[in-house]
């Protein structure tokens, strides 16, 4: 036999493939080899599997800005200020920064560097390492559709904010009146509370008490999951263009913010109080999770995105430096952003303190104890002293206290719709800034939303069924269902069933995916190649560091998470905030059992799969699959020596034919031979040793050398 070129592919569980594509009649193929070659050390030398026709980003720049607009995302506005704030202030960034570096940073480079190199989504990534870890994807693709489902309820509700921002003035700038008088519940919360829970949400007093849908939302819903499929509904050759507005668009807004928040009275008490550390604080275990847990939530692991986001790379792409840049992005602006909202905060806190001076102040002028309302603040400090507690209750005086009024924490929803909204009020022009805020918020959402449905939808591309669907019908399909399960969001009680879905189908079930990719990625596929394939990629050969943190400290990291979620859970009763109206305040309210069950539901959903495809597929009760990545024989410079073997190719069952397995004839293999196929289905790895088939051995491929030798070309598609 002359020349055969054999292309270098990674051992991945589907070496043994058919290599005549023609059936013999009984459903069987002719021959199946082991195509391997040795391991390359030469960076230009490198083959990468995959898709040879696959989508790839249009240049350097718009896989950057799509990976940070994933990345970045509201939870670096409205949730890293507050875990600052909780955890002891500035002291809270060593243990965030010790986390970014050991488990952010490693698990990162995993999901990157895996997807280019496998140039496979997600659920191709797991089924070509080893088809018992297929199980992977769809936990995947399952928990990351509960997030899709909703994320997009928040850019939603920034929707309906946005548009009322065009009023003058603000509709939460004041409370409505019946006639002269405030409204009751409005006067006993506050405007911007009364807002959000009435007039936006018109909230439900419990699950159990839904309320109808709200048609302001669904209207809002439907806008939002309308642009979300025109931006998504190519693939990246569409979504790739809008990163370029919602990535840059949010820095720009953040810096405006910042010049006018630091100029702003009362800003440095505000950034004070958040950098001011409270070293105690760092010997508390939950303030060690918590960073933990925020910096996972904010690369967006284990959602098959990143995967997604570096198979469209070209192969020789350096993912090393990007996950290092992007990395430093992500804690640069979650730290800019922290300064931006202290400072707007800080204002906040200062406005609501001299109001509450003043309030005391009519009190004490009413009663006698202060001569003129607008006394100086010395004179006002004075009488306070001399009044006993049991005087300040019966006054009903209240403490104007600015370090309380920087206390009252507030996170997520809260502290977007509430706090901040507050503050915007007090600012000159304050449409003008409520517009921006509002439309940094909507391209936040926007960035990782596109991100969150380009990782499920490039899962469910690598089933070959979908495969043949054109990727509109597809996403258009996936996005109606999800507005149509949406609605549950739009009822009165909205926000208690999105708190339910954060707090329950994307948590668990998401560091769970993270720890077997970690695993799969590290002791299936080993740590070794996967090394070896950074430094044919890239040219550089991952040292001490990655070794220890990919192979011990991330996979112990995650475990902490793991359990330490699961125990909270069960110690801690889940509890929702639900509204009263009557108190004008959130009350926390016990789950219903029929949601708690639901919500375990979810988490079964996210987590089964990975078990169930192991099991059935090593118990032989679901077929190998063959599809995703697999060998293939094409003919090449066909002559006059190989035309006759060409004209009996269609004699499929003739004895004789010796055309060989590249033109369809008749090929003996063992199987021949032996009657026992019972390990047929089983991956190479874990099949007997006399089953692997040599290329060179004559008992294997038995074609006589009377025939004239023809060149054939081996490719791995």
């Amino acid at each position: 036999m002359a020349a055969t070129k054999i292309i270098d592919a990674p051992r991945n569980g589907h070496e043994m493939a058919p290599l005549n594509t023609r059936a013999r009649g009984d459903g069987t193929h002719g021959v199946t080899i082991v195509l391997t070659a040795s391991q390359r050390n030469s960076v230009s030398s490198v083959e990468i599997p995959g898709e040879p026709d696959r989508a790839a980003w249009s240049g350097k720049m718009q896989f950057f800005l799509s990976i940070i607009g994933y990345s970045v995302g509201l939870g670096n506005i409205w949730r890293f200020p507050y875990l600052c704030q909780q955890n002891g202030g500035g002291a809270f960034l060593i243990p965030f920064m010790v986390m970014l570096i050991l488990e952010g940073v490693p698990l990162f480079l995993i999901e990157l560097g895996i997807g280019q190199r496998m140039r496979l989504g997600a659920l191709g990534v797991w089924n070509t390492i080893h088809p018992w870890l297929g199980g992977i994807g769809i936990s995947s693709c399952i928990v990351t559709l509960f997030v899709a489902l909703y994320y997009n309820v928040i850019i939603t509700w920034v929707f309906f904010y946005l548009f009322n921002s065009f009023r003058y003035p603000l509709p939460w700038a004041s409370c409505p009146t019946n006639g002269t008088v405030e409204v009751e519940e409005c006067a006993r919360s506050s405007e911007t509370a009364y807002f959000w829970y009435r007039t936006t949400l018109d909230a439900a007093p419990s699950m159990d008490e839904p309320g109808g849908l709200k048609w302001w939302i669904v209207l809002c819903l439907f806008l939002s999951w309308t642009i979300v499929f025109f931006i998504v509904m190519k693939g990246i050759q569409s979504s790739g263009k809008v990163v370029y507005f919602t990535s840059l668009f949010p820095y720009i807004v953040l810096t405006i913010f910042f010049i006018r928040g630091i100029t702003l009275r009362g800003a440095s008490a505000g950034l004070i109080h958040m950098y001011t550390p409270k070293v105690e604080k760092l010997a508390d275990p939950t303030v060690w999770l918590d960073a933990a847990t925020q910096v996972f939530y904010s690369f967006g692991l284990a959602f098959g995105s990143l995967i997604a986001f570096g198979s469209y790379n070209p192969p020789k792409n350096n993912c090393v430096r990007d996950v290092l840049l992007v990395s430093v992005c992500n804690a640069i602006t979650a730290i800019y952003a922290s300064v931006v909202i202290f400072a707007i905060l800080g204002f906040k806190a200062t406005v609501n303190v001299d109001r509450c001076i003043d309030l005391n102040k009519d009190i004490l002028t009413k009663h006698g104890l202060l001569q003129f309302k607008n006394a100086t603040m010395e004179e006002y400090e004075s009488v306070l002293m001399k009044i006993d507690k049991s005087e300040l209750v019966s006054l009903e005086l209240e403490e104007c206290s600015l370090s309380k009024q920087l206390d009252n924490a507030a996170e997520g929803t809260g502290l977007a719709f509430i706090v901040i909204t507050q503050a915007i009020v007090e600012l000159p022009g304050a449409p003008f800034w409520a517009v921006l805020f509002f439309t940094m918020l909507l391209s936040l959402g926007l960035g990782s939303q596109i991100g969150i449905l380009e990782g499920m939808l490039c899962t469910l591309f690598d089933i070959d069924i979908i495969k043949r669907v054109k990727k509109q019908h597809v996403t258009g399909v996936v996005c109606l269902f999800c507005f149509s399960v949406g609605f549950i969001f739009c009822t009165g009680a909205g926000e208690y069933w999105l708190k339910m879905f954060d707090s329950f189908a994307g948590t668990i079930g998401l560091v769970v995916v993270a720890l077997m990719e970690t695993i799969a990625v590290v002791y299936v596929y080993g740590h070794e190649r996967f090394t070896e394939d950074i430094y044919q990629m890239t040219g550089y050969r991952p040292g001490l560091y990655w070794q220890l943190t990919w192979r011990y400290i991330g996979p112990v990291i995650m475990s902490a998470i793991l359990v330490s979620s699961v125990v909270f859970m069960v110690i801690r009763n889940p509890t929702y905030g639900a509204w009263n109206a009557q108190l004008g305040a959130v009350q926390q309210s016990n789950y219903p059992p029929w949601v708690m069950g639901i919500a375990l539901a979810m988490i079964l959903a996210g987590v089964l799969p990975m078990p169930i495809v192991f099991l059935m597929r090593s118990f032989q009760c679901l077929k190998v699959d063959l599809d995703i990545h697999q060998g293939s024989i094409r003919r090449n410079e066909t002559t006059a020596s190989t035309k006759e073997m060409i004209d009996n190719d269609d004699d499929e069952n003739d004895e004789d034919d010796y055309s060989g397995p590249a033109l369809g004839g008749l090929v003996r293999t063992r199987s021949d031979f032996s009657d026992d196929d019972d390990e047929d289905d089983q991956p190479v790895t874990m099949r007997s040793s006399h089953l692997r088939l040599n290329l060179t051995a004559p008992n294997r491929l038995n074609v006589p050398t009377s025939k004239r030798s023809f060149k054939m070309e081996v490719f791995d598609l």
